[in-house]
């Protein structure tokens, strides 16, 4: 019985080159972006009109809609480890870009909405970035990332080349920052306070808090934020509150207590804070982040946890508000809803992502007037 005799090498490579043409040739449009979602969710739920809107999930690099073959699927996979979010905490949004600090990476996650592009900007060197949590922008590109791996701030130029770093042995655990004119203001959980920096030399100018749960005090904060006034807001994870600061360190009171109800806490993390003074606040325990009027009164609530479901939350951390990129996602919203600017969850758990809510009213909707706010305590 004759064997049969094996192909040629010129026939193997015409047998690869057809199974590549075909591989290729599966898919010849682009996929659906996973940012568009099935259904339109509001916030709050009806009968009360809408506010806020989900508008886009990103967790990987699928999730800017940029074309891709069957080819590319088949040699890279899916979704290629470093081409999707591990483990984000911080987010912030600068020129059409989403960066995300993500301390599995490690490094900065970068989805670049206009160009379609995934990529990671971990630093080399001096600059190598070992556990970033938090990232702040300021207006001119500059970036400050904070880094409990190596308990400093690292300090990145508008093209992410490494320029320096904050902090020496011992010095702080740095969690996150805020800018404000030539201050950087640092929030440390290991030693309970809040550092003012200057910004350009990294100089320590003053700090303010001490460990403690009398008001005025400190306990385990996270994160902080700055209102329309200058004021700090910080998150006391371990104090289960916000307290507000003046500019200069000085206690003016504080939002929340321990607790399962509205205006409570649990386990609270990530604050922002929009320009008519409203303060979003996530809660990893909730699943959710509640919303503020400048007075602290509980406004409503959003982003509770439901399988499936736009704009679920899965121990959400940091929360940013941005008000230059809203174009880019007008096409995202309904078409009679009026955004005003863009809100940023990170949620660090199955999946870790990134969801993007628009607030705004819609066309048409009678809106009940806003509460007066309370008259300011006397500082």
């Amino acid at each position: 019985m004759n064997a049969k005799k094996a192909p040629s090498p010129r026939v193997k490579v015409a047998l690869l080159l057809a199974l590549f043409a075909l591989l290729a040739g599966c898919v010849t449009t682009a996929p659906k972006p996973t940012t568009v979602e099935k259904e339109t969710v509001f916030y709050p739920l009806p009968p009360d009109p809408p506010r806020i809107q989900h508008l886009a999930t990103f967790a990987s690099a699928r999730d800017l809609g940029a074309a891709r073959s069957a080819l590319a699927d088949f040699i890279a996979g899916e979704d290629k480890e470093g081409q999707e979010l591990q483990r984000p905490y911080g987010t912030s949004v600068f020129q059409g870009k989403i960066y995300v600090a993500d301390n599995r990476l490690p490094g900065l996650a970068v989805f670049d909405l206009a160009a379609k592009q995934f990529s990671v900007v971990s630093g080399s060197g001096a600059g190598r970035m070992q556990r970033p949590i938090n990232v702040t922008i300021d207006s001119d590109g500059t970036k400050y990332v904070t880094d409990t791996g190596r308990n400093q701030v690292l300090v990145y130029d508008r093209n992410e080349r490494f320029v320096t770093a904050f902090g020496g042995k011992d010095e702080f655990k740095p969690v996150d920052t805020a800018i404000s004119g030539e201050r950087l203001y640092l929030v440390d959980i290991e030693h309970h306070d809040v550092r003012v920096l200057d910004k350009r030399s990294g100089t320590l100018l003053f700090k303010f808090g001490a460990p403690g749960a009398a008001a005025g005090n400190l306990f385990q904060p996270t994160n902080l934020a700055l209102g329309p006034d200058g004021d700090v807001y910080v998150v006391e994870t371990g104090g289960f509150r916000v307290s507000r600061f003046t500019p200069e360190g000085k206690f003016v009171r504080s939002y929340g207590e321990a607790g399962q109800g509205p205006g409570q806490f649990a386990r609270p993390k990530g604050i922002a804070i929009d320009r008519a003074g409203r303060m979003y606040v996530g809660d990893a325990a909730f699943q959710n982040v509640q919303l503020f009027d400048s007075a602290g009164r509980v406004l409503m609530a959003f982003g509770q946890p439901k399988e499936g479901a736009g704009g679920a939350l899965n121990l959400p951390a940091g929360i940013a508000i941005d008000y230059n990129n809203v174009e880019l996602f007008r096409r995202y919203a309904d078409p009679g809803f009026a955004l005003e600017y863009l809100i940023l969850v990170v949620s660090q758990f199955g999946p870790n992502k990134v969801d993007v809510f628009g607030f705004g009213k819609m066309r048409g909707v009678q809106y009940p007037p806003e509460a007066v706010p309370e008259p300011e305590p006397a500082r």
